[in-house]
């Protein structure tokens, strides 16, 4: 984990902002908790594995604060791997979870990757929040799924993958940045 902001290993009593953002959506929304909080009590604010695409093995510092705040990015219906192996090390902390999804829409398909996360978390640990927000995909995403379309043996949904993408294309907007800040206030309230 590299320090991008902050002061890593402090004393634990304030918060730290930890986050994996492969398209910048979630560094988006790290952006907003952080400045929806007291800048004076901020640890720490940085990046997991670099890009958030794979985990590189650094063996890198936790940092010490009782609050994290935890983004990630969605992989195959649940939290990168960096924020997966993160969010495994943690022991008696309060949690903050926030994350984008490309495919969204649905409070449900939100709450099964949200749940799908929490598996990773130890019981040692309280889950004070979370947050889940659709996210922009690159546009090589929906170039592929036009490609798809012109298959004569195309999947029956393909129109809807499709419709989802151009949907996502706004995220995170100013509603979700704003609900996500509102949510993360109230947290560290608590």
């Amino acid at each position: 984990m590299e320090a991008t902001e902050g002061r890593a290993g402090m004393s634990g009593k304030g918060y730290s902002i930890v986050f994996s953002s492969r398209t910048g959506n979630t560094a988006e929304l790290a952006k907003a908790v952080r400045g929806a909080l007291p800048e004076e009590a901020c640890e720490y604010f940085g990046s997991l594995g670099g890009d958030g695409n794979r985990d590189d093995g650094t063996g890198a510092t936790i940092p010490a604060a009782e609050t994290l705040f935890v983004g990630f990015w969605t992989n195959q219906g649940v939290a990168d791997q960096a924020a997966q192996k993160l969010l495994a090390q943690l022991r008696n902390r309060k949690i903050f979870l926030f994350g984008t999804a490309g495919f969204g829409g649905s409070e449900a398909y939100f709450q099964a990757i949200l749940d799908k996360t929490k598996a990773f978390i130890d019981d040692s640990n309280t889950v004070i929040g979370t947050f889940m927000c659709q996210g922009k995909m690159p546009h090589s995403v929906r170039e592929r799924y036009v490609k798809m379309k012109e298959q004569p043996d195309h999947m029956p949904n393909i129109d809807a993958m499709i419709e989802n993408f151009d949907k996502a294309l706004s995220h995170p907007d100013a509603t979700d940045l704003k609900k996500l800040a509102n949510l993360a206030s109230e947290a560290i309230e608590q």
